[in-house]
C-alpha cells in the first residue's frame, strides 16, 4: 500500500504501522538491526526515551548489537530515560567498552575519551595506555575524531597527573611529531577540519614532515572550506528551526 505523505492522516497511519513493523521484527523475529531501529523510532518519533533506552540496552546485552551499546552508553552517561538520574559514567563506560569490543568505532572513541579525561568522575580511573588503545582502534576503523585526538596526544605528549604536577618530564605517551603528523594526515583525509588546520601548521613549520609552504597553503584552504561548510549547515539548520 502506498501512502500520500502530504496527507496528515496517512502520515499518522504510516508512522503507526512502522512502529508495529519494528516491534514485530524485534520481539517476534528477534532481528537485532530491527530492534535498533525500534529504539530509534521510540526515541525520534515517540519521544519515549525510557522505552528507547530499554530497547537499546536489551539489544546490546541480549544480541550484542554494537550501535545499541553505543546508544545506551550515551543514555547512561547523561541519565537519559531515567527519571531523576544525573547519569552513570561508569555504566556508560562499560557499554562503550562493549560496543568497542564489537568493533564499533564511535564506541571505542567514547571509551577512550572517558579514560583520558582530566575531569573523570571518581568511579572511573584514568588509564592513558588503555585510552590510547581504544582511540587507536577507533582511528584504524576510520574515525576522524579519534585520529585527531591521537595526533594531539603525540604533539604535546601525555603525562600522569602526578608527573605533570611534579614536573618530572616523564611521559606515558611520548612527544612524537612524526607520529602526530601521520595521525593528523589521516584525520584530515577523513574530513576533520581541526586536523587539516594542524596539518597546515606542521607543513609551514616543518614539524614531523619536511617544510612545504605549498602544502601548508593547501591544507589551510581545506580547513577554511570545511569551516565555511559547517557555518552554512548551522545557518540552514537554524533557518529550518525558525520556520517550523
Amino acid at each position: 500500500m502506498g501512502y500520500n505523505l502530504k496527507d496528515e492522516s496517512e502520515v499518522k497511519e504510516y508512522i503507526e504501522n512502522l512502529g508495529i513493523e519494528y516491534r514485530f521484527g524485534c520481539f517476534s523475529e528477534k532481528k537485532s538491526e530491527v530492534c535498533h531501529l525500534l529504539g530509534d523510532y521510540l526515541e525520534g518519533i515517540k519521544k519515549d526515551f525510557e522505552k528507547a533506552g530499554k530497547v537499546y540496552r536489551s539489544n546490546c546485552d541480549d544480541y550484542g548489537y554494537a550501535r545499541s551499546c553505543l546508544k545506551y552508553g550515551h543514555y547512561s552517561f547523561v541519565g537519559k530515560g531515567e527519571s531523576g538520574s544525573k547519569g552513570d559514567p561508569l555504566r556508560a563506560y562499560k557499554y562503550y567498552e562493549k560496543g568497542c569490543s564489537l568493533s564499533d568505532a564511535d564506541s571505542c572513541l567514547h571509551a577512550g575519551l572517558l579514560l583520558v579525561s582530566q575531569s573523570l568522575p571518581k568511579e572511573i580511573k584514568r588509564d592513558i595506555p588503555k585510552a590510547f588503545e581504544n582511540l587507536k582502534k577507533s582511528c584504524e576503523m576510520n574515525n576522524a575524531t579519534a585520529c585527531f585526538y591521537l595526533s594531539g596526544m603525540h604533539i604535546s605528549g601525555v603525562q600522569t597527573q602526578a608527573d605533570a604536577t611534579a614536573k618530572t618530564g616523564k611521559f606515558i605517551i611520548a612527544k612524537d611529531m612524526k607520529r602526530a603528523f601521520e595521525y593528523a594526515y589521516k584525520a584530515c583525509e577523513l574530513k576533520n577540519m581541526y586536523a587539516c588546520a594542524n596539518l597546515s601548521q606542521m607543513y609551514a613549520r616543518g614539524d614531523g614532515i619536511e617544510k612545504n609552504e605549498e602544502r601548508a597553503e593547501k591544507y589551510k584552504k581545506m580547513a577554511l572550506e570545511m569551516q565555511d561548510e559547517v557555518k552554512q549547515q548551522a545557518s540552514l539548520e537554524f533557518q529550518q528551526g525558525v520556520n517550523t
